[in-house]
This record gives C-alpha cells, structure tokens and sequence, in this order.
C-alpha cells in the first residue's frame, strides 16, 4: 500500500509544496496519499491548488485531500508532519516587543529568551492535543515536528503525548555548507559529526578523507571575505570554545548572555546585511512582509509553470529521506532530535538532544556520541534547565515554574532583576491569554498585578533594527 502522509498546518506554502515535492521525487513514493489540515480554510485551499497542480503537471498518480478537520486528516496516517505557529504573527510580534519594554533584545525568539519560552507554553497543548489524536486514529504513525521550539515541543510529546516524534532542523546542513565553503573542500567530501541540543549543536567533528580539520576553522572563518563579518559572534564562540556552532549569528546571540545585553555593543555582534545576522525582531519583519502572499503571489505562481519533480531539485530537508528509508530500507544518515537517553553523556538523559543518527527500514536509530566538550556542555545544560521547566510549566500550567524558566534564561538574566522578569510574565500571560488556556486562573491573578503600581518600562526598539524597517 502507498503510504499515508498528513501534514498539519500546510496552509504553510514554502514548506508544505517543498515537502511535496521532495517525496514525490523518489519513484517509489509516486503513489502517496497526501492529506492536508490547517486552521485556515482560505490558505489551506490556496496551497491545496497549487501542489494539486504541480502534481498532476509532474504526472504523479499521488493523491491529495485537505480539511480542516484534522482527526479526518490524521485518520490512518502512516507518517505525520507537523509546521503549526500556535498563535500566529500576532503572538509572534508580543513575544518580541514585551521583552523589548524591559531591555530584552531578540533576534528570532523561537527558541530560549522569553519569545521561545511563551511560544512553548501556547505550542504544547496544541502537540499534545495532536498526540491524542495520533493515539486513536493513527496509532503506530512516525511523528516529525518541525515547529519551534523544537526541543521543548518535542520533549513534551514523548513525556506527555505518548508518541515517540522525531525532532527535524536544517541548522546543521547550513553550517555545513559554510565549513565546506570557508575549507575549500566539496560538503559531499566532509565527514561532518554534530552533537548538542537544538540550534546549540557543535561540530565535533569534521573530517576530510580521514583528516581532522577542526582546528583549522577557526583560521578559515577569520580570513572568509563574508563570514568574518556576518558571523561575528559564532566566530567569537568558536575562538573561546574551539567548536563551531550550528545556527545562524542572530540565534546563538540570543541564547547566550554575552552579546545582547548591553544596549550600545549589540551591533559590535550583529550584521544588519540580512536578518539572521542579528537584526532585533528580525524574523518577525520578515514574516510580517511576507504575510499576505496569499493575496499577491498565490495568483501569479499559479500560473507560472510547475516546478520540476527531479533529484535534482530535491531540497536537503530530513523529511522525504526518512520516508525512503522506512519505505525502501536505503540508509539515511542525518542529524535529528530525539530525547538523549545516554547518547551525550554529560547532557540530562530526559533531555531532547541533536546528534547523528540513521534511518532504514527498522526507523530511526542513533549512534552513542558520548560527552560534549565541557564549555560546550556547559551551554547546553543552561538551557536544558530552561527547557525542562518550560515544559512542565507548559504541561501542567505552574505560573511559578514559568517565571523560574525566565529567571533562568541566559540572556534574560544578564538584562533583567527578578521583579522585572515576574512583571515581564504576568504582563505576556495576559497579553497572549486566548492562546494559553491551561492558565486561566493565574492570567486572572496576573491582570490584578498588572493593575496596581507597576515597575518602569521602556519603549525600545532594540539595539539592531534595519533603518526604515519597522
């Protein structure tokens, strides 16, 4: 039988019609069934009309159904795919300019800081809500989340959802591509080995026809005619550590407390050439300038010719690979997040952890990395504690262990005293209270708080912003 994918949220269009396109690729997954749910009845049929036709112009028998019942969707799925933003851009801009009120300067805010943290508390009721539901119409279906925050998300549906889900991130493939780029050596030559938690993974390894050139980085990266401009920070972290990180400038800075608090040395670390070096709010604008596609792009892309199904054009994303594993039993080697169980071990055995692993017919199976370096170690279990907290406050709507989560976060504490961090939280519990229902008695607790003598605020835009932007 074809296999059954449902992939929940797909009014997502890049992601959702790239996905398609990827398993569609490998002949023998010609015949999938694809089912499609969002919230959003208008995007979703948008995105449902567009794959149908780049489906049927690549001659795929393939079929494909969308609804926006998602138990419907998920009913007898053999693999599931989950994009949500529980909350939307409208969750996303608050989780960005109410910390900026007490001098907390995100870039992305998907992760750790105060955005990634409320971004986990709206995100896992809607992943466990998922987890039910995989339980009693999909039982036995392989579980891929790609929303963020990863670990947190994915954490919380193995201890709590009763599905085993593998984590999927592209980080480690981008930073890849720069190794590759800064040695001079084909990526197809690099034997490349990461380990750590996701967005803090660390190149522990990289290997060229057997020859360890780890050392040889952090030279390579200084001398590079861009990097050494628009990474200053991971360069800085490499030159301390010895390891080079996976993810992108604009994340690391913020998942640390060492180059964004300081309003005046932000951008002494930050490259405004593109967001993701570390523009304040930088994912939101581009998400926010991208948000009605729908009405001005939708039109013209449908009329553009449809993209080619081919090897070729076959994105690196984890997703279709593992499908051909399980499907044809031929080895995909990869890095995926997955709960540790004494694969690193000097990280929390409970802990979600991104290390190198294979998939094949028997699923997914990792390799034992054994310990971290310790300053790299080091990094990871400040924000595991972060994470564990997040979650259970998230799980069980503890009001306390989420302002404990916040107290906790690296960059967060660098900025903020304690008051300022619990009026911070009452503050965004009330702001983002439609989203977060497991704390409807302490959002009334915190809207009497938020009514008598406040500590002062600021209006800041942040230390960072692209001039004209926003």
């Amino acid at each position: 039988m074809p296999p059954r994918i449902a992939m929940i949220g797909a009014g997502s269009i890049g992601f959702t019609r790239k996905l398609v396109q990827d398993i569609l690729t490998v002949p023998e997954l010609g015949e999938a069934e694809f089912a499609f749910t969002d919230i959003n009845r208008n995007n979703l049929e948008m995105v449902r009309q567009l794959t149908e036709r780049d489906i049927r112009a690549n001659g795929k028998p393939a079929k494909l159904t969308a609804t926006t019942n998602r138990r419907k969707a998920l009913d007898g799925a053999d693999y599931v795919f989950c994009t949500v933003r529980v909350g939307g851009l409208d969750a996303f801009q608050l989780d960005i300019d109410i910390p900026l009120e007490y001098g907390i300067d995100q870039c992305v805010g998907d992760t750790l800081c105060p955005g990634g943290i409320m971004y986990g508390q709206r995100g896992i009721p809607v992943l466990l809500g998922i987890c039910r539901d995989i339980r009693e119409v999909a039982p036995g279906a392989v579980f891929m989340n790609y929303a963020n925050p990863m670990a947190m998300l994915t954490w919380a549906c193995d201890k709590y959802g009763g599905v085993s889900t593998i984590g999927l991130c592209h980080g480690v493939e981008g930073g890849c591509r720069q190794i590759a780029e800064v040695l001079g050596i084909p990526r197809a030559e690099l034997d490349i080995t990461c380990a750590g938690i996701n967005h803090q993974t660390w190149y522990v390894s990289v290997k060229h026809r057997g020859r360890e050139l780890r050392v040889n980085l952090l030279r390579a990266f200084e001398r590079h005619p861009v990097y050494s401009k628009t990474e200053k920070v991971r360069i800085d972290m490499l030159r301390r550590f010895g390891y080079y990180t996976t993810e992108s400038n604009g994340h690391v800075s913020e998942y640390v407390p060492w180059y964004r608090k300081r309003p005046g040395e932000i951008r002494k670390w930050v490259d405004l050439s593109d967001w993701i070096n570390g523009e304040t709010g930088g994912y939101l604008r581009i998400c926010q300038e991208s948000r009605n596609w729908f009405e001005t792009d939708f039109p013209k892309w449908l009329n553009e010719p449809a993209p080619r199904y081919s090897p070729e054009n076959r994105s690196l994303e984890h997703g279709s690979y593992i499908i051909e594993a399980m499907e044809t039993g031929r080895v995909y080697r990869g890095h995926f997040n997955t709960v540790n169980r004494g694969i690193i071990s000097n990280l929390p055995a409970d802990c979600v952890i991104e290390a190198p692993g294979y998939v094949d017919r028997t699923g997914l199976n990792m390799a034992v990395v054994g310990a971290l370096p310790l300053a790299c170690a080091a990094t990871c279990n400040a924000s595991v504690s972060v994470q564990r907290m997040s979650v259970e406050a998230a799980v069980h709507g503890d009001v306390d262990l989420l302002k404990q989560a916040m107290l906790h976060d690296p960059l967060t504490a660098a900025v903020c005293n304690p008051p300022e961090i619990w009026q911070m939280a009452d503050e965004m519990l009330v702001a983002q209270a439609r989203w977060l229902p497991q704390y409807r008695k302490a959002i009334g607790a915190a809207k009497r708080r938020m009514a008598g003598t406040l500590l002062p605020t600021k209006s800041w835009k942040g230390g960072a912003r692209v001039k004209g932007k926003r």
